[in-house]
Order: structure tokens, then sequence, then C-alpha cells
């Protein structure tokens, strides 16, 4: 990125702090006149006075010296401010452990969830099946997600940039407003900066929330329940169906079985 980017960025910065050059010198702890110079092009900060003026804007250093923050939406900007947020326990050979949690500590995660203390203090397991990547689990509530019935946990794996939300697949989302919830999502990040939000079943309304409204986004993998699916529910076969095609079966065996006894010789 070149210079003039780059102090175009300085300028930004200050201007969203509502700082005068005077005062953004005094944060900074250097002369006013090195403003002067950085904000018109004159000079370039190093590396570590780059990394103040980003921090006190929200941002991180590649943002400053690699994106036009004129142009970064809200939740672009909170991706890049939140990538180490999320916290992991891991075992005594440190690899992560999968972090429950249950539907009494749902409230709780929307503060806790970047407090180490409280993330040691939740239920965690292990599945042999998810080695790979971040995974936390969720009970959920509710019907809205059929056959995923009340009580069912959802094994998430984390998503650190919400710009990649695939359209139609299943994700844990956990919202400032909204709180944790658990949906279907198609992704107008780049449109509209929303997100909307699909129930699989069809008594619930969908309903879109504000990109920059989103903690943490995990890709649904896997679930435990103690409740099988039930099919009709589900969307899936009905009962008569299934009864159906089970007679249709019987009947093709029986009629497999007369043939191959014509077959045979006497």
């Amino acid at each position: 990125m070149s210079a003039v980017k780059i102090n175009e960025n300085i300028r930004l910065i200050r201007k969203q702090l509502g700082l005068t050059q005077d005062q953004f010198a005094v944060k900074l702890e250097i002369k006013r006149s090195l403003i002067g110079a950085y904000e018109e092009g004159r000079a370039e900060p190093r590396l570590e006075l780059l990394q103040k003026m980003a921090s006190l804007g929200g941002y991180t250093v590649d943002a400053l010296i690699g994106k036009d923050l004129s142009r970064m939406k809200d939740y672009e900007k909170k991706a890049l401010t939140s990538k180490d947020v999320v916290v992991v326990t891991v075992d005594d050979q440190s690899r992560n452990n999968i972090e429950l949690v249950p539907l009494r500590a749902a409230a709780g995660y929307l503060n806790g969830y970047a407090d180490p203390e409280y993330i040691r203090e939740l239920p965690r397991f292990k599945l042999p099946m998810l080695r790979q990547g971040t995974y936390r689990a969720f009970e959920v509530s509710g019907d809205s997600m059929l056959p995923i019935v009340p009580g069912t946990v959802v094994i998430g794996e984390l998503i650190e940039d919400i710009s990649t939300v695939k359209n139609g697949k299943p994700y844990v989302l956990v919202t400032s407003r909204e709180g944790i919830v658990f949906k279907r999502v198609f992704n107008y990040l780049q449109e509209s900066g929303k997100l909307f939000l699909v129930s699989d079943n069809r008594q619930y309304a969908p309903f879109q929330i504000d990109g920059a409204d989103v903690i943490e986004v995990w890709t649904a993998k896997a679930y435990i329940s103690v409740e099988f699916p039930d099919g009709q529910a589900s969307g899936d076969l009905t009962m008569e169906q299934l009864a159906g095609m089970v007679m249709n079966l019987k009947q093709e065996i029986q009629s497999l079985k007369s043939q191959t006894s014509k077959k045979k010789p006497s």
C-alpha cells in the first residue's frame, strides 16, 4: 500500500476518535508536528507507532497499512479486531477441548465468552472424529430447527471470517441482540451488511440481523441428542409413505423368491 493511503488512514483514525492533532499526539506521546507529517504523507511512522495508532482506532496494523479504512463496513472492522477473542481450553496434551454451553449458561456466555476463567468453568469433552479446528457445543432450545429438538447439543466449528458464511448452511451465531441462535443463514453482508436467518420449521418467520451484531460464528458440524428425529417433522417421508415402501419391498422380495423357485431344476 502506498504512503498516501497510510496517511489517509491515519487521518481517518484521528477523526473517528474525535481528536485534534495535538490531542492525538499526546495520546501517542509524540510531537504534534509528526502527526502533521504523517497525515500529509511527508513521513511514515515506525512500526510500534503504527501499532499504537491501529489499537486506538480498533484496527489491526495489517488493516491500517493494507486497507482503505474509509470503505470498511462495521462487520469487517469487528472481524479484524475479534480474531483473538475466542478462548479455548486444552487437555494435558495441548489439544483443544470442546466446551459445552448449556442452556442455563447461555445468557452468561454473552458476557463471558472472552473471559478465560468463565470458559474454564464450562463442561468440556472430546469427539475423536473432530480433530482439527476449534469447536464449541451449544444446547439449543425451541423447535424452530426440527428435527433438531429442544435440548439437542449442536457442535460448531469456529468461523473467523463472517464474510465466508455460506448460504443455506446451519450455523450457531452468538449475537449481541438476539443472544445465541441456531439457524440456516443467508449471507447478504456485501449487499446490505445483513444476515438472514431461516428456521427449518416453517412456522417460524425468517428474520435479519446486522453483521456488526455478530460476536461469534460456528458452522454446525454435528449434533448429540437423546431423541431420534421424526421423519414427518423433518420434512422427510411420512409414516404412510414409509409403510408403502416397506410393503412394496416385501412384494418385490416375494416375487424374486417365486421366480427363483421356478428356475430350480426338478
